[in-house]
């Protein structure tokens, strides 16, 4: 009789293990409902992993085989949906862009407001030479520091910061137009610039979400929407969004603003009380690079920390000739 009330509480405890993490999974599906839904979509991998987890022992040692399957399966096509289908490799013809056009760079990263390792951040920005940077959590801290910049990134937009942790901020090599007055929107958290590239005009904006639902971020997309809608028809769109890629919250951004993310480069946030090693498996795609128009995509990938809870991104691209239509020829990107 114990053995048999131990094995029914046994298989109970598994059950509403099982139940809770697909339940939670199943959550981040509701995003379109309400934002406490798509907190959960953040965690999807971290979830039907957790399925897949239990699942092998509840189906090899406990012969548990329906709630085994369940598991199994239920995991593995959260993985592949969210991961297996959004992550094809980068594939552009480089033709398609202007005959003898420049190869241009962008630097995207979360500065992280009181960051120990600045010189981390300038030998990073010294060594890859990028033409603009998009910077996020520019505090006071890192607006003084800034400033041995000047020379080499003349053309500054740094959005006032109106908390601690600052705004976000557009450092370029390449002049601002003459008929745009740089802006910036929401609390300092968005910029927005337009470059003369050689005679082509570029939009740039830099973002920077809250965090999500019970935090800032619920009230604050509906505030950068129209921003991000004042967005010409040739942009990058680079920034922390506090978001993954296949969550609302990023989906509502690429509808805004008309662009569409560069997907696949991996986890780019960790939490610092975790070592390094761990952010494969527990970081999360949350810094992005988004694009319309006649940008050409070249490659987009991750650089070494920098001292940062945030991974620089390094973005390549090149331009279409200026009559041609403002098509945008990329595919999703894979790791």
């Amino acid at each position: 009789m114990d053995r048999l009330r131990g094995s029914i509480i046994l298989r109970l405890l598994a059950v509403t293990t099982l139940l809770g993490i697909a339940a939670a999974l199943a959550f981040g599906y509701l995003g379109w409902i309400h934002f406490a839904f798509d907190s959960f979509s953040h965690l999807r991998i971290h979830l039907a992993a957790g399925l897949l987890v239990c699942g092998v022992p509840l189906l090899v040692f406990l012969r548990y085989w329906p709630e085994a399957v369940f598991a199994l399966l239920f995991g593995a096509t959260a993985i592949v949906q969210t991961v297996g289908f959004s992550g094809h490799a980068l594939k552009v013809n480089a033709a398609s862009a202007e005959p003898g056009g420049s190869l241009y760079r962008l630097v995207q990263l979360n500065l992280r407001y009181d960051n120990p390792r600045p010189n981390d951040v300038f030998s990073m920005i010294g060594r890859e030479k990028p033409d603009v940077i998009t910077l996020n959590e520019v505090s006071a801290y890192w607006v003084e520091k800034l400033g041995v910049l000047k020379a080499t990134y003349p053309y500054q937009l740094i959005c006032p910061p109106p908390a601690y942790i600052g705004g976000s901020a557009i450092l370029s090599r390449r002049p601002f137009a003459a008929d745009f007055e740089p802006d910036c929107g929401d609390r300092g958290s968005f910029g927005h610039v337009i470059l003369d590239m050689n005679g082509r005009r570029l939009e740039v904006a830099a973002v920077h979400l809250g965090w999500p639902w019970p935090f800032s971020q619920q009230w604050q997309v509906p505030l950068m929407e129209p921003l991000l809608a004042e967005i010409g028809s040739t942009a990058i769109v680079a920034g922390d969004l506090n978001a993954v890629p296949w969550s609302q919250t990023a989906q509502r951004v690429e509808r805004a603003s008309g662009t569409e993310i560069l997907r696949g480069v991996g986890p780019t946030y960790l939490d610092r009380r975790f070592p390094a090693w761990m952010r494969p498996s527990l970081g999360l795609p949350i810094d992005h690079v988004m694009i319309k128009g006649g940008i050409v995509p070249v490659n987009v990938r991750k650089l070494e920390a920098v001292g940062s809870d945030h991974l620089p991104l390094l973005f390549e691209f090149m331009l279409l000739p200026q009559e041609q239509p403002a098509a945008v020829l990329q595919a999703s990107l894979s790791e």
